[in-house]
């Protein structure tokens, strides 16, 4: 499988720290956040990396130069100064001609304790463009986005009107299947994109599947989200 990491963001929220070190090689532990997720992914069975960077994208590279896991590639889409947003970096890494026919997606400050097979496997069987992982959130860790019945993804929305919003119980958890096809077809070429505006483009067409996971997400993304996963890591130590 191969695996797309969204690593080029400036990580405001988490400065000064990230004034001289890119988000995803924050320290967490002993070691990068970045070493815990390509752990996972490796477990998964990901053997293709790539990872979208910009912002200190250097030290991404110099930091996996040594440290690739056995049997796995990783390759750099670099956006430079001039960031193009999640959706544009992807369109990027396929218009570099790095992109497989079926990928997934992940964010480079998310650490996402599930299985990944079963979600390339319902994009193959459901046909439609992209598969985006949901957790029933109920406004727990973040503000939902997504109404999701009786199995069938029925709206998502980042930014729903107040009505809208009273009906969704559900969260995008970050982790999501595409078609390099969609891709294609959606993203426009050197344009800034919102990764978000392409799954909603989706939604509202009735072609975006959706796959219901049970562990909760962590991210590195805020103080608050750096101390859950942190208290994580003591509870289930590498």
């Amino acid at each position: 499988m191969q695996c797309v990491i969204l690593a080029g963001g400036l990580g405001t929220r988490m400065k000064p720290r990230t004034d001289v070190c890119p988000k995803t090689l924050l320290e967490v532990n002993g070691h990068p956040f970045a070493w815990y997720q390509v752990q996972h992914l490796v477990k998964q069975g990901v053997n293709d990396i790539v990872y979208c960077i910009g912002h200190m994208g250097d030290m991404v590279r110099d930091y996996w130069r040594e440290r690739t896991p056995a049997g796995v590639t990783i390759r750099y889409v670099d956006e430079g100064a001039e960031l193009r947003g999640t959706g544009g970096a992807i369109r990027l890494a396929l218009d570099e001609g790095v992109l497989k026919e079926e990928l997934l997606v992940i964010y480079g400050d998310s650490y996402l304790p599930v299985s990944y097979g079963p979600v390339m496997a319902a994009l193959r069987e459901g046909g439609k463009p992209a598969v985006m992982t949901l957790l029933q959130n109920e406004g727990r860790w973040d503000k939902s986005n997504v109404i999701f019945k009786h199995g069938k993804l029925i709206k998502y929305d980042k930014s729903p009107s107040p009505e809208v919003l009273a009906q969704m119980k559900f969260i995008d958890y970050g982790l999501a299947a595409l078609r390099r096809q969609a891709v294609a077809d959606r993203i426009p070429a050197g344009a800034r994109f919102d990764l978000a505006d392409f799954y909603q483009t989706l939604s509202a067409e009735g072609q975006l599947d959706g796959y219901e996971v049970d562990q909760r997400f962590y991210e590195i993304g805020s103080p608050a989200g750096l101390s859950d996963f942190t208290a994580y890591l003591l509870k289930n130590p590498y």
